[in-house]
């Protein structure tokens, strides 16, 4: 590791291996600068009076792994652009040949906006960044906050400490939220602006909220909980952002009367909402506990009770159901079938999908509930597998279940049991040999290596249109059986960019998902 500080014109120079030092700090001139140093010198002579540069090569006796990773890299730097505004960031990978450049002017503003490029805002955004000081300890702390609601049904919030992302949250999170919940309480009661028997809680105030907490704080003060340090644990983090914050979101709102009258519009009718979900819960309740054991009629159930081990298949239409449940090992093995094509829960607040018959069988089905009542431990299946016909309505039909599970049950792919099944595209078919090929790649191949083994034979393809077109035993075989299918997990590894993709294809605005099209044609296979 080496270290060069500029500095009154001269250059500091320290190097370490090994815990060892190798160079203590000295003055070096600055030809030894330019010749150590001979790809990275040239900002710092030329264009800095003062800086530092840092370079280092991770010891192979030291790391498990000494290979970087761009992508983890390309989001620290995007992190650290959007948390300090106006700092120029660059990041150069001569090995992947990747360039990145990062610069926000309005900083944590910009990144609000970000997250809300492809939805419909409520508001303009709100901003703070102002110094908390303790009266009686002297401490001082920087608190940042902005945020906006839009038009959707889901809450995106980010924390952060010292720059450090805080994903489970903390006391600087827990101070925001009950200021929001006062200062809204607050004005819709001086303002009134609830009709008589409404009301709202802070899970209310979720719907559609955008917002980034950013707290600056003395780093030998800092307390998280837990081995992973990802949940800040400082009180007085809770104190200073729930002042400042509480103070200048009444303020903003005194002067912006229009949006003080549309959040608290936004978060009455989530409110609302909340209500009638809650009565469609409890009639889903009822319905599992009371009619006919729980379980959907329509559902194939498998004799297994260990969920570990228990699947179930979400089949489009019923002539592929049959198949399935001809198929299928009953004893881990459940079949669902869909009727049709489901709603797009996209735009859908929780009340209208569990009302929906189709989704609402599915949720018993899977018997963990939904929303605030959802019990991992009672979850039925550990493997549930969206399998539909490998066309453009099947996809679609895919998309809509995806879609489902994303926005009202997260819980479900965060854990890991949600896949989609792959059935095979071609059969291709030599005498009395038979191979099931995904691609039309595998297919040629396929073919190719019966021809090298014999020119003259007699090969038969067909194209499967749709799972219903297999008998019990090709389903079985190809697409269920554990030893031979194939499925994709799904997983969220990128949440923003997931997000914004469900929003542009799946929400109601047209003119994202057009330009997405526009972008994205040249990469669509269709088969029509």
């Amino acid at each position: 590791m080496q270290v060069v500080v500029k500095r009154d014109g001269k250059y500091h120079y320290l190097a370490l291996s090994q815990g060892e030092i190798l160079d203590h700090v000295s003055v070096i001139s600055e030809a030894d600068f330019r010749a150590k140093f001979p790809n990275a010198c040239q900002a710092l002579i030329e264009k800095y009076e003062t800086g530092t540069l840092v370079s280092f090569v991770p010891d192979k006796t030291i790391f498990s792994t000494t290979k970087f990773s761009t992508s983890q890299l390309v989001d620290i730097l995007k992190d650290r652009a959007y948390l300090m505004a106006r700092i120029y960031f660059e990041l150069d990978d001569t090995i992947a040949h990747i360039k990145r450049h990062y610069y926000f002017e309005n900083g944590i503003r910009s990144l609000v906006e970000h997250i809300n490029r492809a939805k419909k805002p409520v508001h303009d955004v709100f901003y703070i960044n102002k110094a908390w000081s303790d009266q009686e300890t002297g401490k001082h702390i920087g608190v940042e906050v902005a945020l906006q609601y839009n038009d959707s049904f889901t809450e995106r919030l980010e924390s952060y400490v010292n720059v450090i992302p805080t994903p489970d949250g903390g006391t600087h999170v827990t101070g925001f939220r009950a200021a929001l919940l006062k200062v809204l309480k607050d004005y819709a009661d001086k303002n009134k602006l609830l009709k008589e028997k409404e009301n709202f809680t802070s899970e209310d105030l979720r719907e559609g909220l955008t917002a980034v907490v950013f707290v600056k704080m003395p780093a030998n003060d800092l307390q998280f909980e837990g081995q992973t340090k990802s949940r800040l644990n400082n009180s007085e983090a809770h104190t200073a952002v729930y002042q400042v914050m509480k103070d200048a979101l009444a303020d903003f709102l005194e002067e912006n009367p229009k949006i003080g009258k549309a959040m608290v519009e936004k978060v009455v009718v989530a409110a609302n909402a909340r209500m009638a979900a809650r009565a469609a819960k409890d009639a889903v309740i009822r319905k599992s506990a009371f009619e006919g054991g729980g379980l959907p009629g329509k559902l194939a159930d498998c004799q297994s009770r260990n969920a570990s081990e228990c699947e179930i298949y979400i089949v489009e239409g019923d002539s592929a159901g049959g198949s399935a449940k001809q198929g299928r090992d009953r004893k881990f093995q459940a079949i669902f079938p869909l009727r049709g094509k489901i709603l797009n829960t996209e735009r859908a607040r929780l009340h209208k999908v569990i009302e929906t018959e189709e989704l609402k069988n599915l949720i018993i089905a899977l018997g963990a509930g939904i929303g605030e009542t959802f019990k991992p431990e009672k979850l039925r299946y550990h493997r549930i597998i969206l399998m539909t016909d490998a066309d453009v309505d099947g996809e679609h039909i895919t998309t809509l279940g995806l879609t489902f599970f994303y926005r009202h049950l997260p819980e479900i792919i965060k854990g890991g049991y949600l896949y989609v099944a792959m059935p095979p595209l071609y059969k291709v078919t030599d005498g009395k040999t038979t191979e099931y090929t995904y691609t039309e790649a595998e297919r040629d191949a396929a073919v190719d290596k019966i021809k090298a083994k014999r020119p003259n034979a007699n090969i038969y393809i067909q194209r499967y249109k749709g799972l219903g077109e297999m008998n019990a035993e090709q389903l079985w075989e190809t697409t269920m059986n554990p030893a031979n299918r194939m499925l994709k997990r799904i997983t969220l590894d990128d949440v923003e960019t997931m997000n914004n993709t469900f929003s542009v294809l799946m929400g109601d605005e047209v003119a994202p998902r057009k330009k997405f099209i526009q972008s994205h044609a040249r990469l669509a296979n269709l088969d029509i």
